[in-house]
């Protein structure tokens, strides 16, 4: 773990016992019959969450919702942004929050949550497409992490920071954690070093400029940017497995953007030796039927075994494989284990 001298007013003591308390929390949980960790249908929902608008030294303003635990004091803060086609919702999923809401998921673990907006996409600023790139991407993940550490927007400071990226933003996340050093853990999830490329370039082949596509047309985006073709989400990034077709039809009507020069620079993380320079845990999620993913994802073993060279001892690097799952593992019917395993890396980390 990377460390960090402890900010004013935040002794150990504090938090171990806000370990504690999230100990107590699954333990309640336990007894009263329910899934730790997962909001059950009906539950109320398990933070309070803030919007707190997010402004870039390059320019621009991030959207961001921060969500700290119900009742529960959190001094870890998980800070997860999209990959490309996708926004907050990916992280905050819409449908039968219960299952396939991670963000949910975490908070009621006891761990409080900043899912982001990249520039371009949902609610966050639009720049030329060209002006938004991988590294800027990690730049802007930067600079929050030094105001929750600092007390974002006023709130109150946090001293354990963890970022999650998924697809396109866990490359973001590399390039972040191997610039700087300044985080306590990485999540690296739809990310490997083992692409398939015939399934690449499929589903590259379904993308299009956004200006082209009626969910987008007439709003403004220039031909850099671009998003999936209607119909194309489920074979992209679901698995027949493990795909619900409400939530395949929810993921097509909540889509998102992204800039083409995102790609390069975002790629570019999967090159060694870059991965090899992360100085904290790492944690690899990955779906056994990800079309993007060569035959490295075939289980956890095989991960494991494929992804430990592009690691240093100091990343402790943990991985897991998401059986039947496509590339979306927040959005597969068995997303649970893979949220359980989250928790527990997570523990590990801060415990």
């Amino acid at each position: 773990m990377t460390a960090h001298a402890p900010l004013p007013g935040r002794p150990h003591g504090i938090r171990r016992a806000r370990a504690a308390a999230r100990i107590l929390a699954t333990a309640t949980a336990l007894m009263a019959g329910l899934t730790p960790g997962v909001a059950q249908a009906g539950e109320p929902e398990p933070a309070r969450c803030e919007s707190i608008p997010f402004t870039v030294r390059a320019g621009g303003t991030l959207a961001t919702t921060l969500c700290r635990p119900a009742g529960t004091p959190a001094d870890t803060v998980l800070v997860l942004m999209p990959g490309s086609n996708y926004n907050h919702t990916y992280w905050d999923f819409p449908h039968a929050p219960e299952t396939y809401n991670f963000r949910r998921a975490m908070n009621a673990a006891g761990f409080a949550t900043l899912v982001i907006d990249r520039l371009g996409t949902g609610a966050s600023s639009r720049p030329a497409s060209t002006a938004v790139t991988a590294t800027g991407d990690a730049q802007a993940l930067h600079e929050i992490i030094g105001a929750l550490r600092a007390g974002l927007a006023g709130t109150q400071p946090f001293d354990t920071v963890v970022t999650g990226g998924h697809s396109l933003s866990s490359g973001v996340a590399v390039l972040e954690a191997t610039t700087h050093h300044d985080v306590d853990g990485v999540l690296l999830t739809g990310y490997s070093h083992g692409l398939n490329v015939p399934g690449a370039l499929g589903v590259i082949s379904t993308y299009q400029p956004a200006d082209r596509d009626p969910a987008f047309a007439g709003r403004g985006y220039d031909t850099g940017y671009l998003t999936t073709r209607p119909g194309t989400r489920e074979q992209s990034f679901h698995a027949p497995e493990t795909a619900d077709p409400q939530v395949v039809a929810v993921d097509e009507e909540t889509k998102d953007v992204f800039a083409a020069t995102e790609y390069p620079d975002g790629l570019a993380s999967t090159l060694p030796p870059m991965s090899t320079e992360i100085t904290a845990p790492v944690l690899v999620v990955n779906g056994s039927a990800d079309v993007l993913c060569s035959e490295v994802c075939a289980d956890t073993a095989t991960l494991q075994a494929a992804e430990a060279p592009h690691f240093s001892p100091a990343a402790r690097l943990r991985t897991f494989v998401l059986p039947g799952s496509g590339h979306s593992v927040n959005l597969a019917r068995n997303t649970g284990e893979y949220q359980a395993v989250v928790r527990e890396w997570m523990d590990s980390i801060t415990g």
